[in-house]
């Protein structure tokens, strides 16, 4: 059956024939956004009787979609790719193409596009809508599906957390007629862009903040050819004000500093509560060191836009810029989190077979895919929980992660607990006001700031079992009136404590945070730890300190390194907040990070003093290096990198991340070297793109400081085989299509 495979091209042969297209159909009301990569389905014959036929499938993008007729292109362009292996000698089974079928979800209006080939001879294209109806296909509804697949081809080019089996990426713009297309279908719908959805970190999608227009700024800001997006938001500025943050925007970005300013001056009298122009101005304003006037524009676009997150982290971090660590945390604690909705994918299925066929001879310089010792690691760096944060848990716990790498751990510890009520505070104050206290009822107050009234202990049954709520009650302390009598009885909403969870459970693992653990587990990490290093450059020097576990429960605050923050004055709840469950967890999920960031640091500086060798499995010394980045120590990540290159494992995101570095640093040499290891990872995963890619965006980078020519030879000075060269030379072509800054010198 291997002759029924295509010669370079992957796919997944089905079980039951068009089982991929009843998939498909009955996953349509499940797309959200974008929706999936396209999907080409195909069923082979040899044209023989009783010889079954064969149905495959795979996905792709970057195929222009704005006819039927380039569609069916591309299906027929598959009947020239499938494997001829009889011999001269012997007339084999010949297996041939009869009919394809192409889908391409549109996003605008929600309704898959489908085009029928018949090999030899007829087209037919249908919609088919979210009931699984079919309907005629419209000129509307072919310029949405153009855009539509362009925009996922775009978005989708090289997002690491987007992975599918056989999915095939082609380039989506190669001449500069196609580009022009694409703007001119982009101001067509731009009004529409809303109805695609947005970033997981936007709540509610408007015409400034889209896939659409986040596709337009990846793909002109990528190369750094603002100007073509700034001309097409100037005819549509005059339809929508707000469209004026994304003009300025890209004339900051093409250094046209002195007419953004005009710009964002003329646009914030007209739409004066637009929060995405606020914060083009605000970042302005950061560059330029103005941080105390960055600091009010950022609150007038919280007091705009106050359901949105990221209004909420820009203030946080102008706060931290500021050094106002105490206002960050408490910014950062006001923060609206959403449920994380990740792409849209197709509803996965078993295939028969898996036909992956080998791509070029530039994947011949890889190691081989198979699983050695270097794919396993200690069970604890596996279980770390910071890797699975998504959307706007993950933006949260960087500003969380900045936090410490500017104050340390221990400052962060003091500064926590001078803002939010922690539990030993709380049960200090519940035991002055135990005694005073006016029979029959209590005043309970709410998070919300609700005062109910409830029993006495002993009154009830109910107030028996509130009571022991309150005793169970987590650090997230309580908020009470400044005008408190002395009699009431301040508690917190926080029950059922003991193995408590994320509000999402899906964004963020469940962390056991009750009183009887937490003491445990410092008593085991004291006795466990107790003998290791300190950790440099971010807990403190000390070499004999442990990391201080953030307390959750009722625990002595002597046992920190700053102690309680004022024992003398007297305490009140007035001047304190609750902390938020999440970011409670948040900081458990930070302390596991910075333990096993410090035994590390720890480890490795004992292995030097002795002049031995410090080992790890490839895989190690990779997630080694993803908690380097998150905990902002780029030298030591980039170090845990370099030495999983060394190990012999099949990996693409050692050379991703070095190639970011390298390209930052200015290093054409090593940023050469890395981009041909990626590249051929690229092309291993069927990734025949060159942009919008990070090889091209790290290549555009350099170029703007040397200019192309010296990137063209040094990459022929490398002495590379002919056919890795072209696949090289490519993104250097696209530059000079396209006339990207540095293309002419």
């Amino acid at each position: 059956m291997a002759d029924a495979s295509f010669k370079d091209v992957p796919e997944l042969f089905e079980n039951e024939l068009t089982e991929s297209l009843t998939a498909r159909t009955e996953s349509l009301s499940t797309f959200r956004e974008l929706g999936p990569p396209d999907l080409v389905h195909v069923l082979k014959s040899t044209g023989r009787s009783g010889q079954r036929d064969l149905g495959s499938y795979h996905f792709v993008s970057g195929v222009d979609a704005s006819s039927s007729a380039s569609l069916a292109a591309y299906i027929n362009s598959l009947t020239y790719n499938i494997e001829d292996d009889s011999g001269w000698f012997s007339k084999g089974t010949s297996w041939k193409v009869k009919s394809g079928c192409y889908c391409c979800f549109n996003a605008f209006s929600r309704v898959d596009v489908r085009v029928d080939v018949k090999i030899p001879g007829g087209v037919q294209a249908y919609v088919v809508d979210l009931r699984g109806e079919r309907h005629e296909a419209t000129p509307e509804l072919w310029q949405e599906t153009f855009l539509s697949a362009l925009l996922r081809a775009i978005l989708y080019s090289d997002d690491p957390t987007y992975w599918l089996e056989a999915y095939r990426k082609l380039d989506p713009i190669t001449t500069s007629e196609s580009e022009l297309r694409f703007l001119q279908a982009a101001e067509a719908l731009f009004m529409k862009g809303w109805q695609v959805g947005s970033d997981p970190e936007i709540q509610v999608a408007t015409v400034v903040s889209n896939h659409l227009t986040a596709a337009i700024m990846k793909y002109f800001g990528d190369s750094g050819r603002y100007q073509h997006a700034a001309n097409l938001l100037e005819k549509i500025l005059a339809k929508e004000p707000e469209v004026a943050s994304l003009l300025a925007k890209s004339y900051l970005g093409m250094n046209e500093e002195v007419k953004a300013v005009q710009i964002m001056a003329t646009a914030i009298k007209q739409t004066p509560q637009s929060y995405t122009l606020l914060h083009v101005q605000c970042d302005f304003l950061r560059g330029k060191g103005k941080y105390d006037w960055a600091l009010k524009l950022a609150r007038q676009a919280v007091n705009c836009a106050p359901s949105e997150f990221v209004t909420w982290e820009k203030l946080t971090e102008i706060y931290i810029d500021m050094g106002q660590y105490e206002n960050a945390l408490l910014t950062l604690n006001s923060c609206p989190m959403f449920t994380y909705n990740g792409r849209d994918a197709h509803r996965s299925l078993t295939p028969a077979r898996v036909h992956l066929p080998p791509k070029g001879a530039i994947i011949d310089i890889l190691p081989e895919r198979i699983k050695t010792e270097d794919d396993e690691a200690d069970p604890a760096l596996l279980r770390l929980p910071a890797p699975s944060l998504r959307g706007t848990w993950a933006r949260a716990y960087s500003l969380l992660t900045r936090l410490v790498s500017q104050i340390g751990w221990d400052e962060l510890l003091k500064t926590r607990s001078s803002v939010f009520v922690m539990e030993e505070e709380y049960r200090m104050q519940k035991a002055q006001t135990d005694g005073p206290r006016s029979a029959g009822v209590t005043k309970v107050i709410h998070e919300d700031g609700t005062v109910i009234t409830s029993p006495q202990r002993g009154d009830s049954l109910q107030g028996a079992a509130a009571q022991k709520a309150d005793d169970d009650a987590s650090t997230r302390g309580v908020v009470s009136p400044t005008q408190s009598a002395p009699d009431e009885d301040g508690h917190g909403a926080g029950n059922d404590t003991d193995s408590e969870t994320l509000a999402n459970a899906d964004a963020l693992p469940t962390i056991r945070i009750s009183t009887e653990s937490a003491r445990e587990q410092a008593a085991q990490d004291k006795a466990a730890n107790g003998h290791e290093e300190a950790k440099e450059n971010g807990v403190k020097d000390a070499p004999a300190e442990t990391l201080e576990k953030p307390v959750q429960a009722a625990e002595n605050s002597q046992d920190g390194e700053g102690g309680p923050a004022a024992p003398q004055e007297p305490f009140s709840f007035s001047n304190k907040r609750l902390c938020e469950r999440w970011l409670d967890n948040l900081f458990m999920v930070l302390y596991e990070d910075l333990r096993v960031w410090t035994i590390f640091r720890a480890e490795v500086a004992h292995f030097k003093t002795q002049h031995v060798a410090y080992r790890k499995t490839g895989l190690e010394w990779e997630i080694l290096g993803d908690l380097g980045i998150r905990l902002h120590h780029k030298e030591e990540a980039k170090e845990a990198y370099q030495r999983c290159l060394d190990t012999p494992r099949y990996s693409y995101k050692p050379w991703s991340k070095l190639l970011d570095m390298y390209a930052d640093e200015g290093d054409i040499q090593r940023t050469l070297q890395v981009a041909v290891r990626v590249a051929a990872y690229q092309w291993g995963e069927y990734t025949e793109m060159t942009y919008p890619t990070q090889i091209a965006r790290c290549f555009f980078k350099l170029g703007q400081i040397h200019g192309h020519a010296k990137i063209s030879y040094s990459l022929l000075s490398m002495g590379l085989p002919e056919s890795v060269l072209k696949i090289m030379e490519s993104y250097l072509l696209y530059g000079r299509l396209f006339k990207v800054e540095g293309y002419d010198f």
